[in-house]
């Protein structure tokens, strides 16, 4: 059996960094639903919770060297990239209210 490593960092609520042997990537979503943004590509999750079971399958392939990436996944890396925004915002908003309370 070979050497595995594997790290999962909450940075906020909804979003984590994944560091393991062969790379990093991020994770968007909540209990029950993760779009995961790679260098192998986009994954999607779903899962019951408290069961242990869930369905993962990879939405597309990053384009080839030399080419345009798809509209599709532009806009999945879009949409994540401002759900991290937004909800950097929002926790960073509520801690500055709670702190000047």
């Amino acid at each position: 059996m070979g050497f595995r490593f594997s790290r999962r960092i909450s940075l906020f609520k909804g979003l984590r960094l994944n560091i393991s042997k062969s790379g990093t990537s991020v994770s968007v979503g909540s209990r029950g639903g993760w779009l995961t943004f790679g260098k192998k590509g986009t994954r999607a999750t779903v899962g019951i919770p408290g069961t242990g079971m869930s369905w993962s399958e990879k939405i597309e392939d990053p384009a080839p060297k030399g080419e345009q990436p798809s509209v599709i996944l532009r806009l999945v890396g879009l949409v994540g990239l401002l759900s991290a925004i937004l909800l950097a915002g929002i926790y960073i908003y509520a801690f500055f209210a709670t702190v000047s309370r």
